[in-house]
Parts: structure tokens; C-alpha cells; sequence
């Protein structure tokens, strides 16, 4: 059954005017390696019909070939451009061994790698663009510089930050300051019922100083939180794919399962999934501006994004249930 549209709820993204869905779709492991152009037009479709307005992308996804997907996808569709959110992130690189072109964030590569990302994207600027991960080896004034530039040439309406620590926020934040440039305006950290330090802990002060977003990612903990692994790993998850055999250990990992287990009675007793659960959990942190899900079919988007049915229902006493069940 579709998600009405006007059951989605839009939050700030951090302390910007612009407005997120706060459950959006992202194409990590599914596009190219999943799923080709008919399949993700089809999960795209069913996330925009529930309200969706928000679409993750990233250089590194698939070697490229992600942002060639979603691109060819939104010219079909043809929405409006105004009517969405695209990203991306920038980082990791798609250009092998080159020491300028992969893991850092240096002017060259950074100037270099939107205007390749905008190519495959078909698209004349993205609404935000990340740096991907930090760069210990990269000034932090020269990507700052870099980034900044890359908005004011009208490339990115935003840029912000993937997995940073809290003082290398804040010190790009002092930097752009100073110097009067475009600051990073969100995170995008994971953050799920297993994962919870960084966002609740490391972010808590950034939050409240600066109202830094967060368009958090991983939600269902790359699968382990939809509950499906209890029984072992099946053939068509992510676990399973070649070059993610990273994952299978965490998904076969007794106490956690045992620990999610727990948590079946309170979903059963909400008439949801523990999958549902676990994202309408995810939105009730002040911080999140937007839940990334992930989902290889237009059916997976649907029984995600009813979520949104969810989320009222998590009520104070509900949340200390939650808790107590996950430790």
C-alpha cells in the first residue's frame, strides 16, 4: 500500500531554510551493483509518491556508475528540477592509484571531481555536496576554500561533512568564519539502535552551538536491524554480495542478534516491523534532518517509508522500552 504524500514530514536541513523529507532514499550498494536504470526508476518513483524529496548519491558508489544511474533515472522521470534534493560526496575517488585523485580532499581533485560528478548526474549543480570523510594530509583551509568556491560558482547550494569528528566541524566552521566563506551546514554520519556514540554524544554540544544538521545514513545498521538475519544470511542481501563479505561477520554476530530480537515484541505489539522500528526510532533525534533508507525494490521503498506510520506511536514510554531492550 502506497504512503499517502502528505503523511511525510519536512525538517530544516540543520539551521538552512531549505526543507528535507525526513525519510529519503539513497542509492549506496544498490545501484549497478543491485539494480540497473529500471529497477531504481521504479524505487525512486515509489520514494517520491510517499513524499520523498531527498536523493543520496556519492562518487565512490559503484565507481561512478551510481550517479550515472540516478542521473539517467531523474531525466526520465522528469521532475521539475526545483522539486528535489540531489547530493553527492567527494572523497574516496574513482581514478585508481593517482596520489592527487583518491582519499583527499586537496583543491585539484575536489574542483575536478564535482564537475565529473555534475556530468554523470546530468545536472548543472547538486543541492548539497559532501566531503566524504576527513583528510588528515589536505589543509583544512584549502578545502574549506574549495568548497566554498564550489558553492559560490553555483555547483552546490550547500556543502557539509560525512563521518568528521565533532573539532574538525568546528574547525572548518572557525575557518569559513574568519574568512567569510560558505560554511558546512550538515553531517551525514551513521546512526542506528546499534550505533549511537557519535550522534548522542560527540555531535551533542556541536548541535546545540551551531544547530549543525545531520542526514544520517545506515539506519537498519546495513540490514542487521530489519530481524532477517536470525536465521542466517540469505542469498539476496547485501551480506551475500561479492565485495561486501566485510559484512557478513557483523551479521552473524550472536549478541547483537540476540539484542535485536528483544526488541520483535514491542514491534509486533505496534503492528510494525522491526525494521520500521528502527527507522521511526531514528527520526526523533533532534539533530537528524533526514533518515537515508536504501531498498533494491519499489516494494522494500514502500515497507520502509511506512516508517512514517510509526513514528507517532513511539511515545516517551515506548522510547525507555527501546532502550532497555537494546542496551
Amino acid at each position: 500500500m502506497a504512503i499517502p504524500e502528505e503523511q511525510m514530514e519536512y525538517r530544516r536541513l540543520g539551521a538552512t531554510g531549505v526543507k528535507v523529507s525526513v525519510l529519503s532514499y539513497g542509492s549506496w550498494v544498490t545501484f549497478d551493483t543491485q539494480m540497473a536504470d529500471d529497477p531504481a526508476l521504479e524505487c525512486m518513483q515509489a520514494a517520491h509518491d510517499a513524499g520523498c524529496n531527498f536523493f543520496d548519491n556519492a562518487e565512490s558508489y559503484a565507481g561512478g556508475r551510481s550517479e550515472s544511474i540516478m542521473g539517467r533515472v531523474f531525466r526520465d522521470l522528469g521532475w521539475p528540477r526545483w522539486s528535489y534534493i540531489a547530493t553527492t560526496k567527494l572523497y574516496w575517488g574513482i581514478h585508481g592509484n593517482d596520489p592527487n585523485m583518491r582519499n583527499t580532499l586537496n583543491r585539484k581533485y575536489l574542483m575536478q571531481a564535482i564537475e565529473a560528478s555534475l556530468e554523470r548526474l546530468q545536472m548543472d549543480f547538486v543541492d548539497v555536496v559532501y566531503c566524504h570523510r576527513s583528510d588528515p594530509n589536505t589543509p583544512m583551509e584549502e578545502t574549506v576554500w574549495a568548497m566554498s568556491d564550489m558553492v559560490s560558482s553555483g555547483k552546490a547550494l550547500y556543502w557539509g561533512t560525512s563521518e568528521w569528528s565533532a573539532d574538525e566541524i568546528r574547525h572548518a566552521i572557525a575557518i569559513a568564519d574568519k574568512h567569510h566563506l560558505h560554511a558546512p551546514v550538515t553531517e551525514q554520519s551513521q546512526y542506528n539502535l546499534l550505533e549511537r556514540r557519535k550522534v548522542e554524544r560527540e555531535y551533542q554540544r556541536l548541535y546545540a552551538d551551531t544547530g549543525y544538521g545531520n542526514t544520517i545514513w545506515s539506519p537498519l545498521a546495513s540490514g542487521l536491524l530489519t530481524g532477517k538475519y536470525r536465521d542466517g544470511i540469505p542469498e539476496d542481501s547485501r551480506a551475500a554480495l561479492s565485495g561486501y563479505e566485510w559484512l557478513r561477520s557483523r551479521m552473524s554476530d550472536e549478541a547483537a542478534l540476540a539484542r535485536i530480537e528483544r526488541l520483535r515484541p514491542i514491534a509486533d505489539r505496534l503492528g510494525c516491523s522491526i525494521a520500521q522500528l528502527s527507522i521511526a526510532w531514528c527520526t526523533l533525534h533532534p539533530m537528524v534532518s533526514t533518515v537515508i533508507t536504501g531498498a533494491s525494490r519499489a516494494s522494500q521503498v514502500t515497507e520502509n517509508f511506512a516508517a512514517l506510520e510509526v513514528i507517532p506511536l513511539l511515545t516517551p514510554d515506548v522510547q525507555e522500552e527501546i532502550t532497555a531492550a537494546i542496551g
